[in-house]
């Protein structure tokens, strides 16, 4: 079995689906979910629109693919710097925070299709993203928690999984605000040209999270 999963029209099948999914990554980036079409990414490739459809069997299916190699290019948590980590828990919230708009400019392109599938697909894949992130744990969001625990600085009163979903959700959506005019209430686009008052807003941020889950 193990030498079938090896053979070379296993890695030959593997890497056309691998090029397939980095093109699809390319053609959501640009068109969203809605405006992709499979057609494109077979064309861009010279290949049949139906083998696209042999391998993920749906537009949907191929959406998931980029979407999870789209994540799993992206950093985690406790990728952060040794010496932003020696700091601590919140140092490193404050880092990949204002980190933002640098990574949104070095990844353009994983960075857009996670933000479409965080909010531009139905709820049929929208359902699938969301078992697959809760299951995987991409960014490593659990184990930073335990990690800030471990070094005393996040509360251990509170259920564990509340902590975990409160810095997955609250970070992502400061995140996507930062980088994003359409999701952002009001915080930091209309101070574009005021990049001291948004490093503020992002501060208070992190001083408002660690008031709720920072260990007394």
């Amino acid at each position: 079995m193990v030498a079938e999963l090896r053979s070379p029209r296993n890695a030959k099948t593997q890497a056309k689906r691998d090029r397939i999914v980095e093109a699809a990554m390319r053609q959501f980036a640009e068109h969203g979910f809605q405006g992709a079409k499979v057609e494109d990414v077979a064309v861009d490739l010279g290949i049949a629109k139906g083998s696209i459809f042999q391998h993920f069997g749906s537009k949907a299916g191929l959406f998931l693919q980029a979407y999870k190699r789209a994540v799993l290019t992206l950093p985690a948590w406790l990728d952060a710097p040794d010496e932003v980590q020696a700091e601590g828990f919140f140092a490193t919230v404050r880092f990949w925070l204002a980190r933002t708009e640098h990574l949104i400019k070095e990844d353009w392109i994983p960075n857009r299709v996670v933000l479409i599938g965080n909010y531009g697909t139905d709820l049929t894949l929208k359902r699938e993203i969301n078992r697959w992130l809760v299951s995987e744990d991409p960014y490593g969001t659990l184990e930073f928690v335990e990690w800030g625990q471990q070094r005393g600085e996040v509360r251990a009163d509170v259920d564990l999984e509340i902590i975990v979903s409160m810095v997955d959700w609250l970070s992502n959506s400061l995140q996507d605000a930062l980088v994003t005019e359409e999701l952002d209430p009001g915080l930091f686009h209309r101070l574009a040209n005021q990049p001291e008052r948004q490093r503020m807003r992002v501060e208070d941020f992190t001083v408002l999270l660690e008031s709720a889950i920072g260990a007394s």
